[in-house]
Parts: structure tokens; C-alpha cells; sequence
């Protein structure tokens, strides 16, 4: 029996340990899609590489931000000298110094582009966090819905098998009594026969979508929770494909990510023009020097001496050989292709979503279609059995009654989680999806 979590322990780590008590039962009772969601936050790598890097660009922007502040170093030496004169004496010295050396920047144009550039490429690794936390619960409610759906796949193979068996059953007791052929238990067994490869597709389905959710979450045996009885999906809000792509061109991380690489652009033109800016230091130094000579006849004198500076340092380029304008130059060309990459994403960002728009109105639409049909096919087949029964329908009639109506329950069950993943994506597209949302499609599913 395992040992209760401590109360001193921090409400992350308490947090982690209830979560992985959790998935460890997984095979007992069934998770949702948000409990699932935080496992796979706490283990795929492509999201932890993601959210390391962003944590990296803050290290990063504090480097830059130091060029504006004071440096100082501190510089020592020693040495040891030996003359002999003419006269056959012996005459040593030796030097020791040392000092500290202390610069602050007063005007440098070239540090104030760097600087901000660390900014942008703060708010881009932003932007890129962002991103694959969205990207994240697009797989992790891909994978989640694709198992349910393998499922009731599976549940449709095996409920038509059984179906397909009373009905090869039946033909054979007609045939031995003479009231059927020998064709209809033969076309019998042969659908018995499919029904039974697709049970063996179906279930190995099953096998491969289960494995890549428990990967996905790193855990084992994941059992997600189905849909709540009846269902209702819910409509899609605003009705206007207009209103979601102009939250997209507003908010979403790639077109956030081309703005700042376009100013990363017009900074990296400034940071080029700055080479033939002059730059201007306060420096100062502070030195101590002790010196002490020695001799086969005569002892030099001894002495410590301090000295100190300060000022102002100016540096003006004269001359480079066309290297800053030759920069200039290429930079500005870059600020080009900033504004093109720019122009790029938003068209791409526009028609990811007005395609993940109409993916998710036609998926509706395609949900009550089938609905309709499921009922309408339901109808069908028991029209068809009673025909069977007084004699005006063949078997194989009623056998393609029955695949239909399984095949509709399949397509239908597929067409629903489809819709759900489709609305997630559509909210990914317009650059609007929060970990909220997640917790938005549990509310659809069984308790």
C-alpha cells in the first residue's frame, strides 16, 4: 500500500504525485481529457524542449542587457630582473602591480540595438512556447478522441459480427428444413467471414491508437472517457468566419512571431548604421605598483606607489573599406524579406482558419446528416428482417441492411470526435486556444 503524499511537500510535486497516482490505475477507471492533457505536459519532450528554450531566452536577454551597465576587471603583475654592470656588481629589481580597471558605456548605439533585439527575442520565444503548448493539446485531444473512436469502431465490428452470426445461423436452420437455398447460407458465411477480418482490423486499430496515447502521456493502458448520452456538440461561436480571422491576424503566435522578426529586422539596420557612429566610455583605473631593487654592494631604495585615472573615451570609425555601408545595405535587404515573411504568415494564418472554419461547420452538418441517416437505416433493417420473415426479402438484403447501419454508427461515432478535435483546431488556427478549452470538451464527456 503506498504511503500518503506529505503535506510539507511542495503543491507542484503534490500535484505530480496525485497525477501519476492517477494514470497508474488508468486501466481501473477512466480519465479525462484534461487529466491526460497535464501527464502529457509533464512529459513530451518536443513541448518540455520548447518551454526550455523559452526559459533560456531570459538568460539570454539578461546578457544583452548588461552591455548598458558597468564592467570592471581587475589586472595584476609581477617581475624579476638582474643586471650585472661593469664593474662586476650585481644589481636586481623587482615590480609588483596591481589595479582595477572600471568602464561604463555613455553613448553607444550599436548596444541599444543589441539590447532591444534581446526584447524581441524574448517575446519570440514566447510566441514559440505558445505555440507548442497549443500543438500539444491538439495531439494530446487527437490521440485521445482517435482511441475513442478506434473503440466504438471495434464495438460496431463485433456487435455486426454477432449480428451477421444469428442471421448465417438462421439461414442454415432454413436451409436444413428446406425453406431457404443453399446461396443464402453460403453469402452468409461469406459476410460472416469479412465481418470477421474487419474485427481483426478494428481491434489492431485499437492496439496502435491506444499505443500512441500512452506514449504521448507516458504512461500506461490510458482509458478515456467517451461521450455523455445524448450528445450535444456544441455550435461554433461567432458564427462568422470574418470575426475568427481577424482574432487570428490579431493574437495568433506566428503572425506575433513575424511582427517582432520584422522590428528584430529594423534594429539589426540601426545596429549596422551605429558601426559609423562614434561611442563614448567612462573609464577609470586605480593601480598600485610596489617596486624593491637589490645589489652585491648596494641596496636600492624601496618604494609603493598609487595611482589613479578617469575620463571620457571617444571612438570614432574613420575608415572600415565599405564594410558598415556594405552592412547597411544588406540589412535593409533583410528588413525586406521581415515584411514579405510578415505578409506570408498572415495569409497563411488567414487561410488556416478559414479552412478550420468550414472543417468544423461541414463536420456539424455531417453529424446530423448521419444522424438522420442512422435513423432513417435503423428503420431500414427492421423493414428489411420482417420482409426476410414473410418472404419478399432475401438474406443478402438483410445482411447489407445490417452493414449499412453499422457502418452509419461507425461514421457517425468518427464524425462526432472529429468535430470536437476540428473546434480545437479552429481555436488553434486563430491563435485562441487555452488549456480552458481542454477543460471545456470535458464537460461533453461521460462522468
Amino acid at each position: 500500500m503506498s504511503s500518503p503524499t506529505p503535506r510539507f511537500l511542495p503543491s507542484r510535486l503534490r500535484c505530480a504525485s496525485l497525477l501519476a497516482l492517477l494514470l497508474a490505475s488508468g486501466a481501473a477507471s477512466a480519465q479525462n481529457l484534461n487529466t491526460v492533457y497535464e501527464a502529457a505536459r509533464a512529459y513530451d519532450a518536443t513541448y518540455l524542449a520548447a518551454r526550455s528554450l523559452a526559459e533560456s531566452a531570459e538568460f539570454k536577454a539578461a546578457q544583452a542587457d548588461a552591455l548598458r551597465l558597468p564592467s570592471a576587471s581587475l589586472s595584476g603583475s609581477a617581475s624579476a630582473a638582474e643586471v650585472s654592470t661593469v664593474t662586476g656588481a650585481n644589481v636586481g629589481s623587482r615590480t609588483a602591480t596591481l589595479g582595477v580597471q572600471g568602464r561604463q558605456p555613455l553613448f553607444n548605439r550599436g548596444n541599444t540595438a543589441t539590447i532591444e533585439q534581446a526584447k524581441r527575442a524574448l517575446e519570440v520565444s514566447k510566441a514559440d512556447l505558445a505555440a507548442a503548448e497549443q500543438d500539444l493539446i491538439v495531439r494530446v485531444a487527437q490521440a485521445y478522441f482517435d482511441v475513442l473512436a478506434a473503440q466504438d469502431a471495434l464495438s460496431a465490428a463485433q456487435a455486426f459480427k454477432k449480428a451477421v452470426a444469428e442471421q448465417l445461423a438462421s439461414a442454415k436452420r432454413n436451409f436444413e428444413v428446406g425453406t431457404a437455398t443453399i446461396t443464402d447460407s453460403r453469402e452468409a458465411q461469406a459476410r460472416f467471414d469479412l465481418a470477421t477480418a474487419r474485427e481483426l482490423v478494428a481491434d489492431n486499430d485499437l492496439r496502435t491508437k491506444r499505443t500512441v496515447l500512452d506514449q504521448l502521456v507516458g504512461r500506461q493502458a490510458v482509458a478515456p472517457r467517451g461521450l455523455a448520452l445524448p450528445v450535444a456538440l456544441p455550435p461554433v461561436l461567432p458564427a462568422d468566419m470574418d470575426a475568427w480571422v481577424a482574432t487570428a491576424e490579431a493574437q495568433h503566435p506566428t503572425i506575433r512571431k513575424a511582427l517582432l522578426g520584422q522590428d528584430v529586422a529594423r534594429l539589426e539596420t540601426e545596429k549596422a548604421r551605429a558601426g559609423a557612429l562614434p561611442t563614448v566610455d567612462l573609464v577609470g583605473a586605480v593601480s598600485t605598483s610596489k617596486a624593491s631593487g637589490s645589489g652585491t654592494t648596494v641596496n636600492a631604495n624601496r618604494g609603493t606607489a598609487t595611482t589613479g585615472s578617469v575620463g571620457v573615451q571617444l571612438n570614432l570609425p574613420l575608415y572600415t573599406g565599405g564594410a558598415v555601408q556594405n552592412r547597411i545595405k544588406e540589412t535593409v535587404v533583410l528588413e525586406e524579406k521581415a515584411r514579405q515573411d510578415l505578409e506570408a504568415a498572415r495569409r497563411g494564418v488567414t487561410l488556416g482558419t478559414r479552412s478550420a472554419f468550414l472543417g468544423v461547420q461541414s463536420g456539424l452538418g455531417q453529424v446530423k446528416a448521419l444522424e438522420a441517416a442512422e435513423a432513417s437505416t435503423k428503420l431500414a433493417l427492421e423493414a428489411t428482417e420482417l420482409g426476410y420473415k414473410v418472404g419478399v426479402r432475401v438474406n443478402l438484403d438483410v445482411l447489407n441492411a445490417q452493414s449499412q447501419l453499422f457502418d452509419t454508427r461507425r461514421d457517425l461515432s468518427k464524425a462526432r470526435y472529429d468535430v470536437i478535435v476540428n473546434g480545437l483546431k479552429l481555436r488553434q488556427a486563430s491563435g485562441q486556444l487555452q488549456p480552458q478549452d481542454v477543460r471545456n470538451v470535458d464537460a461533453l464527456l461521460a462522468p
